[in-house]
């Protein structure tokens, strides 16, 4: 995908600032926090968003999950609790349409968010 946002920035088009990698998946700060850490957790491969997950690549949602541990353990909230937002569509507010985690940490969270 040419013109997709996180696309660019897996090919180093785009700067970001990464946190982990893994084989599969990129771990970068977002460019407007919602939390004291706020990480972006986004296969490399092109995926519009976790409605559109083939069969056949279930394993990139069990990948992200497992780079959002890392991404918790490194920024130090793995023991203090972190959440996970995983944004499907406009009404989610799903801004960029590229399947991605976001690991929201360093203050207690509302509920229901806000």
């Amino acid at each position: 995908m040419t013109e997709c946002l996180f696309c660019k920035i897996v090919a180093g088009e785009i700067p970001s600032t990464p946190v982990a990698q893994s084989e599969t998946s990129l771990a970068i700060r977002d460019i407007d926090p919602q939390a004291p850490v706020h990480v972006l957790v986004i296969p490399k491969a092109h995926v519009t968003s976790a409605d559109h997950v083939p069969l056949d690549h279930g394993g990139v949602v069990d990948d992200l999950v497992l780079l959002a541990q890392r991404v918790a353990e490194i920024e130090g909230v793995r023991e203090s609790g972190y959440r996970l937002v995983m944004n499907v569509g406009v009404d989610a507010q799903m801004t960029v349409p590229h399947l991605h985690l976001h690991v929201l940490g360093g203050r207690k969270m509302e509920w229901p968010p806000g």
